[in-house]
């Protein structure tokens, strides 16, 4: 009987210390994310040949790119993907089809629909369209790993612009597994 007292009194420390274990790697894994995913690096805006939006759900993304462009800040501006995020969307599709602006407005579909594609069509235009610099706008989250997908594929300075978006705590926390995995994806890929 003693024996098995002491079997589970054992069992129950190593519970304990397994469970401190877990809260402190996922304690560290959210302070570690912070200035990844909740405060990453952006940086001073000048003017650039090109505002690149990455795609994604919601307006934001795009009019942060428009308002932009209407300050001065590039004479172009490329939209990802506002096929897919467009259903329903009539505003958006009527700015891909439509010139409604001073400066030009593109859309493409990235292929692969991914920040790797997205990143890929960027070095391509650069290169077609002999781009030196390179406004990119997306959200808070995706700002640390588009970055260092992009530098893979596009040797210009590359301006990262976030688009202010308010972002929920459970998107917070979606977002921290999300774009670990993308960093792991892109991390373990060669080349762009």
């Amino acid at each position: 009987m003693r024996s098995k007292q002491n079997e589970w009194t054992r069992m129950r420390r190593l519970l304990r210390w397994l469970l401190v274990a877990v809260l402190a790697a996922l304690l560290i894994f959210a302070v570690a994310g912070v200035p990844l995913y909740v405060s990453p690096k952006t940086d001073e805006l000048h003017k650039a040949d090109a505002i690149f939006v990455l795609g994604g759900s919601g307006d934001g993304r795009y009019t942060a790119a428009l308002e932009l462009a209407l300050k001065g800040l590039a004479p172009r501006v490329v939209m990802s993907n506002p096929i897919a995020s467009t259903e329903g969307n009539i505003w958006l599709a009527d700015l891909c089809e439509h010139k409604r602006y001073d400066f030009d407005v593109m859309c493409f579909l990235p292929d692969p629909m991914t920040t790797r594609g997205e990143a890929r069509e960027l070095g391509r235009l650069a290169t077609e369209e002999g781009w030196h610099s390179v406004i990119v706008v997306t959200y808070t989250p995706q700002i640390s790993r588009a970055r260092y997908i992009i530098d893979r594929c596009y040797d210009g300075e590359v301006m990262m612009a976030n688009t202010q978006e308010d972002v929920a705590v459970s998107a917070i926390a979606w977002n921290y597994m999300y774009q670990t995995a993308g960093f792991a994806r892109a991390f373990l890929q060669s080349g762009c």
